[in-house]
Formats: C-alpha cells, structure tokens, sequence
C-alpha cells in the first residue's frame, strides 16, 4: 500500500479526495491535514510514503510545507493548484516538488499520477509547463520579494520593519524600488502583480 499524507484547508474537497483515492486498491491516506504547518506534523507522526498537498492553505503554502516535511521525512510531494500562476512551478520545482496537478484532474489520473511519483517519476501538467516556459522573467530582488509577500498578507510596514530587522525607511524604499520595476502605483498593487506572476 502507498501511505499518503493529504492536506488542504478546504474540509469537503479534502474528504472527497480521500474518499476517492480510498477506493484504489493500492492507496490509502494515513493522515490528513487542514493546514501546511499541520501537515509538516503528520509526516513527522505518521508513516508516509508520499505527501498529496494544496498549493493555496494557511499558515504554511504548498511549497512552503514540502519543503519542511522534505528535511523530516524525505517523501515525494504532489502539488494541487486551482490558480496556475506563472513562476509558481518553478518555485515547487526549485523546492523538491516531483508532481503539480491542477485541482480539475480526474481522481483516476491523479492516482495513476501518485503511483508514478511514488515509483520514483515526475509528472508536470502540460497546461502548467507552458505557463512555466512563457513567463516573465521576474525583476525583483529577493528583499523586494519579501517585504512584497508581507504586503500581500496584510502587513503595515512597521511589521515587515521589525520581522526583517530593517528601518521602515528601508522597507519603504525596497517597496518603492518594486512599485518602479513593475511601473504600478500602489504597494498593494506591486504585490498583487507579484502574486499574479507567482513570485510570491
């Protein structure tokens, strides 16, 4: 039996596709997660043999959340999307990520897909890869990239200041250093963009 590990904040999707890969004769789900911080826990508690996790949840994303379990427990890891944003493949990529799935693949395939990855396979939708091979190149620094993720949370300023250890004047100029690389007017706006994009 392949032990796989499920996580996705939505309850109903994810006890539909326990249900349904319940039903192969070769797969079960042991653990079960709403969240990617809980899901780091499970492949910590539960024997695993691959982790089936949301890109999109709280606390920790996908990507975020492979990585994590990889330095515990290093089981393959599948992505599933509903939003396939440029740049993101390459970051799960980049993280060790073997599968990314849209949320739209039939449960069969999606079986047949954690077979072939647990077999020591990759499976990349083809819709996602030439998402991948035509995105643009992205222009911010890492520190732009940061201070831009805590915008897209929500964060003030004086919170990005003290998480990163930096003065709000340096936050405000990493900031106004993004609104003019991605020509848009608001902070709010540079985040969105870089969300968009998959850049954060």
């Amino acid at each position: 039996m392949i032990r796989i590990l499920l996580a996705d904040d939505e309850d109903l999707t994810r006890g539909a596709l326990a249900a349904l890969l319940g039903l192969e004769p070769d797969l079960t789900v042991v653990a079960q997660a709403r969240d990617g911080s809980a899901a780091v826990e499970a492949a910590a508690r539960h024997p695993v043999d691959i982790a089936l996790l949301d890109l999109e949840m709280p606390r920790l994303d996908g990507i975020s959340a492979a990585q994590a379990i990889r330095r515990h427990r290093p089981v393959p890891t599948v992505l599933v999307t509903r939003h396939a944003r440029p740049g993101v493949l390459r970051r799960a990529l980049a993280a060790g990520v073997q599968g990314f799935v849209p949320k739209t693949t039939p449960a069969d395939r999606l079986a047949e897909i954690l077979r072939d990855v647990h077999a020591g396979g990759r499976y990349i939708d083809h819709r996602l890869a030439t998402y991948a091979l035509t995105e643009t190149s992205c222009p911010l620094t890492p520190r732009e990239l940061d201070v831009l993720r805590g915008v897209h949370r929500g964060q003030a300023i004086g919170d990005l200041a003290a998480q990163h250890h930096l003065a709000p004047g340096t936050v405000r100029n990493y900031l106004s250093g993004a609104i003019t690389k991605l020509a848009v007017r608001t902070r709010h706006e540079a985040a969105r963009r870089a969300w968009e994009e998959g850049w954060i």
